[in-house]
């Protein structure tokens, strides 16, 4: 299965992962923890642990098609998660 990774500096890295846990819980399987959480989507999951000055992201899909539509759904949900804080998200296969 393909894998994508992504540290992001941030420093409120446990509040957008709490926030975006819980508005994914109302449609998907979320295990959510103080400093680490999954989700599991229909066709990957998605990994997320919070590191001092960072969030640790880490998807992992059926394809690379997949895991390409996943990275940006997960990308595009922290964008709006972090409110006014700009992310620099950079995934690495």
């Amino acid at each position: 299965m393909p894998m994508s990774r992504a540290e992001i500096a941030t420093e409120s890295g446990a509040r957008v992962m709490n926030r975006l846990c819980k508005h994914w819980a109302h449609k998907l399987e979320v295990e959510q923890g103080e400093e680490q959480s999954r989700v599991a989507f229909e066709d990957g999951s998605c990994v997320m642990r919070v590191e001092p000055g960072k969030l640790v992201v880490a998807i992992e899909a059926l394809d690379e098609e997949v895991l390409d539509r996943l990275e940006g759904v997960v990308d595009s949900h922290l964008q709006r998660m972090a409110g006014d804080e700009e992310l620099a998200i950079v995934w690495e296969n």
